[in-house]
């Protein structure tokens, strides 16, 4: 008996206390103001289109640009609360990033209707999606390696928002940044490649925040 409490007062001096894990809304918070930050830099760094007051005229762009960035605030969100394995007992704003992508396609559909006849392509093509991609790879490794340290267990549907959260400020920067008024060309080259990169975040959910 006497070894017994001799062992546990061992144990409890060699305890250390672990610091405990934000809240999901503090993490969210976290992700957000750091993406905003990032996108910030960015624009400054590149400056806006030229023609920023005359495009912002256009409503069908403004609804765009706004939606994008509901899918991004949304998309932060989900994020932090894939990050805790109850989902934050928040399971619906979970599936919130799903709803705001269909909106967004029905949205360009209207979008791409409204501008016939279409408007001029712009000379380039995929360097779009590249440039989207570069800048999306900073916020896609930082919201990984964060969500790793957490208890993540949906780390499928985690990889696949953090990486499109990531594609979302990509694309937002370039929209406000590039000089195009083709819808054409931006559902080929700057929207398509969402779907492609949230089927990539699914395979390296499992590779990278499987426990």
């Amino acid at each position: 008996m006497a070894n017994l409490d001799e062992l546990i007062d061992g144990l409890a001096r060699e305890a250390v206390a672990l610091k405990p894990a934000p809240q999901p809304f503090k993490l969210w918070l976290y992700l957000l103001l750091a993406a905003l930050l990032y996108l910030a830099v960015c624009l400054g760094v590149s400056g806006l289109r030229p023609d920023a007051a005359q495009a912002w005229q256009q409503p069908w762009l403004r609804a765009e640009i706004g939606l994008l960035f509901m899918i991004l605030l949304s998309g932060t969100l989900s994020a932090a609360l894939l990050s805790f394995p109850d989902l934050g007992q928040h399971r619906a704003l979970v599936r919130l990033p799903a709803w705001l992508c269909a909106g967004f396609g029905v949205l360009l559909y209207f979008s791409w209707r409204s501008q016939l006849p279409p408007a001029p392509l712009p000379a380039h093509d995929y360097q779009c999606t590249l440039c989207i991609t570069l800048v999306a790879l900073a916020p896609a490794s930082s919201m990984l390696w964060i969500m790793r340290q957490y208890a993540c267990t949906h780390y499928r549907a985690a990889g696949s928002i953090a990486l499109l959260s990531a594609f979302s400020i990509g694309a937002l920067w370039l929209r406000l940044h590039e000089v195009n008024n083709s819808i054409v060309h931006v559902l080929q080259w700057h929207y398509l490649p969402m779907l492609a990169v949230g089927l990539i975040g699914l395979c390296l959910g499992r590779a990278l925040l499987k426990w």
